[in-house]
């Protein structure tokens, strides 16, 4: 059974640091690419960040870059997600996921979704 696991999310005051994991099982860790996401309250889920198989191409949404990095480790099957100087803003479920093409924004290209884990960032 294919899955994914994430975990790593809390409560952070504004200005401070997480790093999220996501473990994969199965043949999930061979996607093309890995991307995270994050659902705040009453507002659609959406794109935060991918990484390509190789780790050597990233995306990220407009609003995290310079704060955020994304990276995997293929070799323990996990996809990162440090976050730095967190806002308010960023306050949300983020979810990983696997894609079934290349490095992509799109979430209608990823096709299996971890449970989700909760950053609370309080100003």
């Amino acid at each position: 059974q294919v899955q994914l696991v994430e975990s790593g999310g809390g409560l952070v005051q504004a200005g401070g640091s997480l790093r999220l994991s996501c473990v994969a099982s199965g043949r999930t860790f061979s996607s093309p690419a890995m991307g995270w996401f994050r659902e705040a309250p009453g507002k659609e889920r959406e794109f935060v960040a991918a990484v390509s198989y190789s780790g050597s191409i990233t995306y990220y949404a407009d609003s995290v870059r310079r704060r955020f990095t994304i990276s995997r480790d293929n070799a323990k099957t996990t996809v990162y997600l440090q976050m730095n100087s967190l806002q308010p803003e960023d306050t949300a479920v983020y979810f990983c996921a696997a894609s079934r093409i290349t490095v992509t924004r799109d979430i209608s290209d990823y096709h299996t979704w971890g449970q989700g884990t909760q950053v609370t960032v309080s100003s």
